[in-house]
């Protein structure tokens, strides 16, 4: 039994006419009966009684009318649902995101809002390589990204550079400085990212510290913030970095948190996208980025 066949066979009830049934369904005559003779071959039973002067539905056909007529609804609503399923779709941003954005990422957001009309903005976590791919492969639309990583297939906009902060024991004598300089973090333990995870914040802070005259004593790696933290709080004394629109939002007992100078690292965001002329959601997104990156523009 098709779709096809019911919306015939509902056609020809209504008008008791093949012919007319074939012009409401803009098909040959010849079309509808050969389908509704292949139904009632395929229930055992006819559903029309014929002659050359009256079409009338037969007690099977009078008893399939409402099944008919509830399946095709179902087949209009299913139609309806997958509709607008592709609209969301359509007007959906999906933005690739990771840890440590803070306020900038909260700013994004409040500038896409008020000038993205009805497009939605969706956030998608994951590992740096794996966004770089979703993108390429056009499942994300872009992705926020510290430090530019060249490769095929995109193209990376500037947007904003951060300044790193120290994380430093509150009762570390460096802690009672405004600033900290990266000579004076010689010899204290840094605990950060390995270059596998994080290449990019890994090659900052190393260069850095060799501008400031010493090479980093590394202590264990940086596994997630709650944990360092507490470690850096209240176990061997030790320093790790973090980026300033995220250490404003991470008052934690037992640590405090100094801008580094002499150096003053800082870092790049870009965002990711694929080359071309960019759709109506990207084109607010990266206007979205951009109003949030001269947000504190003097």
């Amino acid at each position: 039994m098709e779709i096809r066949q019911l919306r015939y066979f509902l056609t020809v009830a209504e008008e008791l006419h093949f012919g007319r049934a074939a012009e409401r369904l803009h098909i040959v005559q010849s079309a509808v009966s050969q389908q509704l003779r292949r139904l009632e071959r395929e229930l055992g039973t006819e559903l029309f009684a014929r002659s050359t002067r009256s079409v009338r539905l037969t007690e099977a056909g009078h008893r399939l009318l409402p099944y008919a007529r509830e399946m095709l609804a179902l087949q209009a609503r299913a139609r309806e649902a997958l509709d607008e399923l592709r609209a969301e779709r359509a007007a959906t941003v999906r933005l690739g995101t990771s840890s440590g954005l803070g306020a900038r990422l909260d700013a994004v957001l409040a500038a896409f809002a008020r000038t993205a009309g009805r497009d939605r903005l969706e956030l998608v976590t994951g590992g740096t390589d794996e966004r770089l791919a979703k993108v390429r492969a056009g499942d994300l639309d872009a992705t926020l990204l510290r430090g530019e990583r060249p490769g095929p297939g995109l193209e990376f906009l500037p947007l904003w550079q951060d300044a790193l902060m120290a994380a430093l024991p509150a009762g570390h004598p460096l802690a009672a400085r405004e600033t900290v300089e990266l000579s004076a973090l010689a010899g204290l333990p840094l605990r950060i990212s390995p270059p596998t995870r994080n290449p990019a914040l890994y090659d900052l802070v190393l260069r850095s510290c060799r501008a400031a005259g010493h090479e980093p004593v590394l202590g264990p790696e940086f596994t997630n913030a709650q944990d360092t933290l507490a470690a850096i709080g209240y176990a061997t004394p030790s320093w790790t970095v973090f980026y300033a629109p995220h250490a404003d939002q991470l008052p934690v007992p037992g640590v405090v948190f100094r801008p580094l100078r002499d150096p003053e690292p800082l870092m790049r965001t870009y965002l990711a996208v694929r080359p071309g002329p960019p759709g109506p959601g990207l084109r607010a997104l990266i206007d979205a980025c951009n109003a949030a990156a001269g947000a504190d523009t003097p």
